[in-house]
């Protein structure tokens, strides 16, 4: 008998914890994306770029805007290798 009432104990305590999970969980899902940043605070960002010169490549990861300008390296303008999406 008393086996019974502990298993049941158990039974609603993992009952209750799969919900509190399950709730987390789609709780999570259901939050909207954030808005995107005001102009001038950085965004993030994923590009790839290359020095034609010596073959130095940089990945830029945050800028102000979501089409920066290309940084520059041996006194020229970087390559646009690729955006990494």
């Amino acid at each position: 008998m008393d086996l019974s009432i502990f298993n049941v104990i158990v039974a609603i305590v993992i009952f209750w914890v799969i919900v509190k999970t399950g709730v987390w969980f789609l709780k999570g899902l259901a939050t909207p994306l954030p808005e995107p940043p005001p102009s001038g605070e950085l965004r993030k960002v994923k590009i790839q770029f290359r020095c034609s010169l010596c073959g130095t490549e940089v990945r830029m990861t945050a800028a102000v805007n979501e089409d920066p300008d290309p940084p520059k390296h041996c006194l020229e303008e970087m390559d646009l290798v690729a955006p990494i999406e």
